[in-house]
């Protein structure tokens, strides 16, 4: 018998990706074979001179403005390389050869951003360390909101080329299955669709006729939908019409044969957003 005091498992997955939130994940930004890129943030200093001292954003072209060195071009170079470039650049104008000691950091990664957007806390541009997985990504976007469904999608561009890989939430979250918990790759998309409220009727020989409110992320079909409405009633004839509008405006009607569906001899009909279901009464 289980124990009434055992947490649920998605409980415990929320643990594990507090821990990973309040660790971190490590920044690939400091090693030594990083590339600065279009839109990162550097932080420069200089020992000697702290008049140099400066927070540069790199433009789209690669290049800094320093209000005293002028136009930098750091884009594509490495830590080492820039820190270079620029010593050269003030012991050629400012300070003697051999005496300028410049440290570069880069504090804020935008060249190798994800994106996170849809049902998470807070949506928007993630600094990616190299080493983002989608767990991790989701929880630096804050967690997933109340409105999240069941599915996310990476959407990946590589070669001119965009693939939007599907995963479950549930395999990711609930089962913890380390098999769909994709390293991300720079630029990489993770959108959580958001649930809306699908709205449809159910009229005539019902126990409850009236609309019928689904959420989107639910499979909503015809035996669903009576079931909700409380099911049929001994009056209830055994075709059922249903009204859906096309694209276009137009309407169309299906029949389906109620007991036919249920009995599986065919396939249960699938609804949409808006359908109107009648239910006529029997005259047998």
């Amino acid at each position: 018998m289980m124990s009434a005091h055992r947490p649920a498992p998605i409980c415990l997955w929320c643990f594990v990706m507090f821990l990973l939130a309040w660790h971190g994940s490590p920044s690939a930004a400091q090693s030594a074979d990083y590339r600065i890129g279009a839109r990162d943030l550097v932080e420069l200093k200089v020992l000697e001179a702290p008049d140099f001292d400066q927070e540069l954003r790199i433009n789209d072209d690669g290049i800094a403005n320093h209000p005293i060195l002028g136009e930098l071009r750091l884009g594509g170079r490495t830590r080492a390389e820039a820190i270079t470039l620029i010593t050269d650049a003030l012991e050629e104008r400012y300070l003697q050869k051999g005496r300028a000691t410049v440290s570069l950091d880069v504090s804020e990664v935008r060249s190798r951003a994800i994106n996170v957007i849809g049902a998470v806390k807070s949506p928007g541009e993630l600094e990616f360390s190299g080493r983002w997985t989608l767990v991790e990504a989701l929880t630096a976007a804050g967690g997933l909101t109340q409105s999240h469904g069941n599915i996310v999608y990476v959407i990946r561009r590589a070669n001119g080329l965009t693939d939007q890989i599907e995963i479950s939430l549930d395999d990711l979250l609930v089962r913890a299955d380390p098999t769909v918990n994709l390293p991300l790759s720079a630029n990489d998309l993770v959108n959580v669709p958001e649930t809306i409220d699908v709205t449809l009727y159910c009229l005539g020989e019902v126990q409850s006729p009236g609309p019928l409110v689904f959420k989107s992320n639910e499979r909503i079909t015809l035996l669903t939908a009576i079931a909700r409405a409380g099911g049929l009633t001994d009056r209830a004839a055994r075709k059922i019409h249903i009204q859906r509008q096309d694209r276009s405006g137009r309407t169309e009607q299906i029949v389906v044969d109620y007991r036919a569906i249920v009995s599986g001899r065919q396939p249960d009909v699938e609804l949409e957003r808006g359908d109107v279901i009648n239910v006529k009464q029997s005259f047998l």
